[in-house]
């Protein structure tokens, strides 16, 4: 004999079996969400990281273009003021029988401006006795000198500066032929 299945379970079985494939569907559906907002979430991540280093890489730039700036303007000044060191110097040179405590005076504010120079890295180099380089030198004048060799600086005429080891000024030069 045949045992007879009620029609209404049947009926629940095949509604079971429904609701479960749903679940297990709106499951895979959940997953697959999940998986792209983790892909979006990676990128907005990314995103940020990268606005954050332009965003620091840019300040690093203002910083060095307004550092840039600063030292050109101080240039500017120190090159004016090598002008009048030159002009100190010249009159130092020439001030022989004047009053002495004058000419002490004058010294003392010349001393006082090279080391005011000297405090931002300013620094006169020396060139008489060596050797002609374009790269530091001006040459205004050459003289016929048989003591030294064709090429050596034989007489300072403008004093050549370094900032920060680096040419400020070149030295005007007289060199032998």
């Amino acid at each position: 004999m045949k045992s007879k299945i009620p029609d209404s379970k049947k009926d629940t079985t095949g509604i079971k079996e429904n609701g479960l494939r749903q679940n297990l569907l709106q499951q895979a559906d959940l997953n697959k969400d999940i998986d792209e907002l983790r892909e979006q979430l990676d990128q907005e991540r990314d995103r940020h990281l990268r606005a954050l280093a332009d965003f620091k890489n840019y300040r690093r730039r203002i910083e060095r273009e307004g550092n840039k700036a600063a030292e050109a303007g101080k240039r500017e000044i120190i090159l004016r003021l090598l002008d009048v060191i030159d002009d100190f110097e010249r009159t130092l040179q020439w001030t022989n029988n004047i009053n002495q405590q004058f000419i002490e005076g004058v010294r003392n504010i010349y001393h006082k401006l090279l080391t005011l120079l000297e405090n931002q890295g300013v620094r006169p180099f020396d060139s008489v006795g060596k050797m002609f380089t374009p790269d530091m030198h001006e040459a205004v004048a050459m003289t016929e000198d048989k003591d030294v060799e064709p090429g050596t600086i034989i007489e300072d005429l403008r004093r050549g500066y370094l900032w920060n080891n680096e040419l400020l000024r070149p030295a005007q030069v007289r060199v032998a032929k």
